[in-house]
């Protein structure tokens, strides 16, 4: 009956839908719609609050970043005691990898309650994740601590998160690609050119030349991406030898 309560009392449909969203998602309760609201909205919608100051996401998303953080450090601090600092910082990145969380909010398809005047087919992966981050944020305020530990086990920690099977994650093919031509002395270049095409959002395309022969390409909507992916195909094809197998 609460809930049934809640929705009669929301300001319109609208708020009853986004309520019942929510409460699937969270698995609790929300009391402050509004700072759910601003979790989903775009800088593009020009917002701005009695006092002038933006309504959109990405103040949310920085306080989501640092609580992400905070859990997962802890959980991790108590979990692997033999860890060190670096081992643990490693960890915890690989938990909190871009990718991840690109995933993260895909699964919860916390694009479909987006507010924005772009239409939501021209973002890339990252806004998932920026969403995800600003949800756990909206979570902190509107609930507290408890509630958004609570959140972060029980969808990220509990069905993602195993210990060893995160050592062996390789978090960035580039990095662990330039550790090794150094290691190797061997010289490596990074061609990236712009490659758009008949597409609609811009590309970039990716050579990637170890001394001095190109062992991969990629394509991507960003240089970084771009470049990640060539380093992933390069891994692979020399992967025998990074590994010394």
């Amino acid at each position: 009956m609460n809930l049934i309560r809640k929705i009669w009392n929301s300001r319109s449909d609208d708020d009853g839908n986004f309520f019942i969203y929510l409460h699937r998602i969270l698995r609790f309760k929300p009391k402050n719609l509004q700072v759910y609201r601003k979790a989903f909205t775009h800088r593009s919608t020009n917002l701005k609050d009695d006092a002038g100051n933006p309504v959109n996401y990405e103040r949310l998303e920085f306080l989501g970043d640092s609580m992400l953080g905070a859990v997962i450090s802890k959980f991790l601090y108590e979990e692997v005691p033999s860890g060190d600092e670096g081992y643990l910082t490693k960890m915890r990145s690989k938990v909190v990898s871009r990718e991840h969380l690109n995933e993260l909010g895909k699964e919860l398809q916390l694009i479909d309650y987006l507010e924005s005047s772009i239409p939501k087919d021209s973002f890339g992966d990252n806004i998932h994740g920026n969403l995800f981050e600003a949800l756990v944020g909206a979570i902190y305020l509107d609930r507290g601590y408890k509630y958004c530990e609570y959140f972060i086990n029980k969808r990220i920690i509990e069905p993602h998160v195993d210990i060893e099977r995160l050592e062996g994650k390789i978090i960035s093919y580039k990095s662990l690609l330039i550790e090794w031509c150094q290691k190797e002395k061997k010289t490596f270049n990074f061609h990236t050119y712009e490659d758009t095409g008949n597409d609609t959002l811009k590309h970039f395309g990716v050579k990637l030349s170890i001394d001095n022969r190109v062992i991969a390409k990629a394509r991507a909507t960003s240089k970084k991406k771009a470049e990640e992916a060539a380093a992933k195909r390069a891994f692979f094809a020399l992967q025998h030898k990074i590994e010394g197998k």
